[in-house]
């Protein structure tokens, strides 16, 4: 199972890697550890104290039946589009056996800017990225068309103000991903000496 568990918290967070959601499976977390991925999330920088950002969680069949959703929207922007297309928007949500919604709570009239809220919320699901492959677990954070639409928002429940960060799968993988291709670090880091 990856991730490796007799690795230390650094060297699994230094080798943290996403597994494609199609690529996850069973087992998932359980309600305990569900409650301590969520815990985990919420400890993030949070200038304010303000709590920028909330969670929906899909599980069992709550999968599906958001899935009809994702079905239905997808049909009604894309009529033409062929019926294994629609049945693979109906299934976005099973492919994991727990997703996570974060959703950025922009509060417009606090003195944190926009800019630091967002932040937060992008930090929380980082956090969930990294509790996961503690746990032992495999995690992917994704977006994907349903992140940006306005009825898939209202089935959601959003309030003004509010928008998807993210969407993170999570569940189990049988191999380490493959390692990709990665930035050189060294040409992204400069020190800073006045002249």
């Amino acid at each position: 199972m990856y991730p490796n568990p007799q690795l230390s918290a650094f060297e699994q967070i230094s080798q943290r890697r996403s597994v494609r959601a199609m690529d996850l499976q069973a087992p998932g977390p359980d309600q305990a550890q569900i409650d301590q991925l969520l815990h985990a999330a919420a400890r993030v920088p949070d200038h304010g104290k303000l709590g920028p950002w909330r969670f929906i969680c899909f599980q069992d069949d709550g999968r599906e039946a958001f899935g009809e959703h994702l079905a239905q929207r997808f049909h009604e922007l894309k009529p033409e589009a062929p019926l294994p297309a629609i049945e693979a928007e109906r299934g976005r949500f099973v492919r994991a056996p727990l997703v996570i919604a974060v959703i950025s709570s922009v509060q417009a009239q606090s003195r944190i800017p926009e800019w630091e809220q967002l932040l937060s919320a992008g930090a929380a699901c980082q956090n969930l990225l990294i509790a996961a492959n503690l746990m032992g677990f495999a995690a992917q954070w994704l977006t994907e068309w349903y992140a940006y639409d306005e009825v898939i928002d209202q089935k959601l429940g959003l309030n003004v103000g509010e928008r998807v960060a993210g969407f993170v799968y999570i569940g189990s993988a049988s191999a380490k991903p493959d390692e990709r291709q990665r930035p050189d670090l060294q040409q992204r880091i400069q020190h800073w000496n006045e002249s």
